[in-house]
């Protein structure tokens, strides 16, 4: 396992939870408890930041990787971090499961909270990348967006026997799906793939249908001994319409050493696609994991985390984009202050 493919396994281990400064009021130490208030975004360490913009409470709900929830009115000043999410601690999670890539859905009136679970404790498997724990995306539920979240059925939604993450939903026809990433470190070629639910999202029907293979993009890119070949990860799928009816898709993988952000287009229209690659990637380098939101006045948001590396650690940070998809195609237009 090449340098790149490590850091991207422990990437999401090594990032608080969440750490803030308060503007014009000094900062507040990591991992504190405590609920902070008028928070600025661009002091907020978050991986893989989902906002979710609530017409009936006027208010932006921001969650990612830790699990944890920011609230905003303006995206700019947010308060929390506040604890909402309650998985079943006597399931295959385990006590104290790490909780990646969390995302809020609003959905025939309740509030759905998708997110990749990860118990190190269950090793599924052991190959040339290592000991693989079980991980796989769960959906919890709630009455309002603030929570608490609670599991919607104990059903397994995605295989047992192998890593998955970063579950969204998506519905389309009256039909709902989980698309998610069937993890490289299984066998070295990370996928996309798509599995229905039921209509009340408390189970799976059938099996999982690949959509794509990290491999299929033209501008992702690793060096594996020496020699450049395509990249092997995917992560943080997220669907979209154009206003012309186009289906995309924006996901994430490497160029290098760069975290970068590209986007695929149904052929068909559909989620089953076939799904094209655009040649070039739709971020600069080290932005990723995004996904799109309509603030409250109707502008379309493209949000991502910003990727470095401080003193060996990665340090993500909450991004926002204007975008325009009232065309054919995902065009951003200005990054947001």
């Amino acid at each position: 396992m090449n340098n790149l493919a490590n850091k991207l396994s422990t990437i999401f281990l090594l990032a608080p939870l969440a750490a803030a400064a308060v503007c014009g009021a000094g900062s507040q130490p990591r991992h504190t408890p405590h609920v902070s208030h008028g928070v600025c975004r661009d002091s907020i360490i978050l991986s893989d930041p989902a906002v979710l913009a609530d017409a009936r409470t006027a208010t932006y709900y921001m969650t990612g990787t830790g699990g944890l929830l920011w609230k905003s009115k303006d995206l700019s000043k947010w308060d929390g971090p506040y604890e909402v999410a309650e998985p079943d601690t006597t399931s295959w999670m385990g006590s104290n499961p790490q909780i990646w890539a969390a995302e809020l859905h609003e959905h025939d009136g309740k509030y759905y909270y998708f997110a990749t679970f990860t118990n190190n404790k269950t090793i599924i498997e052991e190959n040339k990348n290592g000991k693989v724990p079980r991980r796989a995306s769960h959906i919890l539920m709630a009455d309002s967006p603030d929570g608490p979240y609670r599991p919607v059925s104990d059903a397994d939604y995605l295989p047992a026997d192998r890593p998955t993450l970063d579950g969204t939903f998506w519905n389309e026809n009256g039909k709902s799906y989980m698309v998610f990433c069937g993890e490289w470190l299984h066998n070295d070629i990370g996928t996309m793939e798509a599995i229905q639910l039921a209509p009340d999202l408390s189970k799976p029907i059938g099996t999982p249908d690949t959509l794509f293979h990290a491999s299929d993009s033209p501008w992702s890119r690793e060096i594996i001994n020496g020699k450049e070949t395509t990249n092997r990860v995917t992560d943080g799928p997220w669907l979209f319409r154009t206003g012309t009816g186009r289906l995309g898709m924006i996901w994430t993988s490497w160029i290098h050493k760069d975290y970068t952000m590209g986007v695929a287009y149904s052929e068909s229209g559909s989620i089953k696609g076939p799904w094209i690659q655009e040649k070039e990637p739709i971020t600069p380098p080290n932005y990723g994991h995004g996904m799109i939101f309509r603030d409250l006045e109707g502008h379309y948001i493209l949000s991502a985390h910003s990727h470095s590396v401080v003193n060996g650690r990665y340090i993500r940070r909450p991004t926002f984009w204007l975008i325009d998809i009232s065309g054919n195609s995902l065009r951003i237009i200005d990054k947001l202050n």
